[in-house]
């Protein structure tokens, strides 16, 4: 059975368990590339450990003119499918549990650096601020001793890597690949946004890092351009194609690198990214 808890005081006093405590941290609306997460914590937490999955809306990392009103909340269906998957815990809090509203806390945030301000932070400032900060905090109150992310939002898996690394938290965190629909798009809590003719568009998105995979051998450059030119069409604001290293510096002349893309399509921004090899072409 699982648990439905509301409070840090009622998730601390769970007694503990001679296995790993694993959480998976969403905001609901759940997917199946959620219960994918979910079905890899339960196998990394066994019989013996507990899998944990947080339910919060985070108002932090959304931005002035974004979505946080209207984003999906079925915490009703969410409970059901964490537990088909093999939560032992949803951790459903309000916002005032999470965010003491104290003077002297309410300003203290985790900074993310540069790369906070890159390609996402770009477009969304403040928006990684607040995920970092909503993430060491989770990582706080559920004492996880694993924690798994998507590696569909790939910057912020990076940046709650580095996060980790940088401030010593005692956690171990385990990026799980994207799943996709049956035409290639990421799954996402957004696509539900999308209307017919829209999600038609979108399924252009895995379309265009294909191209952009099949011209790696060429460089950066032509990733760049193999990618957009599958995406330069009516229906879709391109806001940014890009070749980064894995850790999200400069693309290497060749080698590994990642293919990361950010497009609206009507009101819904969707974002996407794949591994490439980079050549040092013909």
């Amino acid at each position: 059975m699982t648990d439905v808890l509301t409070t840090k005081a009622d998730l601390r006093a769970l007694p503990r368990v001679p296995g790993r405590t694993v959480v998976v941290m969403t905001m609901g609306a759940l997917h199946r590339g959620h219960v994918a997460l979910i079905d890899r914590a339960r196998q990394i937490a066994g019989p013996s450990g507990r899998v944990i999955v947080t339910v919060f809306v985070n108002p932090r990392q959304f931005g002035a003119g974004e979505d946080f009103a209207e984003y999906p909340r079925t915490l009703d269906e969410d409970v059901q499918a964490a537990a088909s998957a093999g939560a032992d815990v949803v951790w459903a809090p309000s916002t005032d549990e999470v965010y003491d509203t104290g003077a002297t806390v309410a300003g203290i945030t985790i900074e993310p650096g540069p790369l906070g301000a890159d390609l996402e932070g770009a477009s969304r400032p403040g928006h990684f601020a607040g995920m970092l900060t909503v993430v060491a905090k989770l990582l706080s109150i559920t004492a996880a001793d694993v924690a798994l992310f998507g590696e569909k939002d790939y910057q912020q898996l990076t940046l709650i890597r580095a996060m980790v690394e940088a401030l010593d938290f005692p956690v171990e965190v385990i990026g799980v690949p994207t799943v996709r629909d049956d035409d290639g798009l990421a799954l996402s809590s957004r696509n539900r946004y999308l209307q017919a003719t829209e999600r038609a568009l979108a399924a252009r998105i895995p379309a265009a890092t294909a191209a952009g995979v099949d011209s790696a051998l060429q460089g950066a450059d032509a990733v760049v351009g193999a990618t957009i030119e599958v995406l330069d069409v009516p229906g879709i604001a391109i806001d940014y194609v890009a070749v980064r290293a894995p850790d999200l510096g400069p693309a290497p002349a060749a080698g590994d690198a990642r293919l990361l893309v950010a497009v609206r399509i009507g009101a819904t921004r969707l974002i996407d990214n794949v591994a490439v090899t980079l050549g040092l072409g013909p």
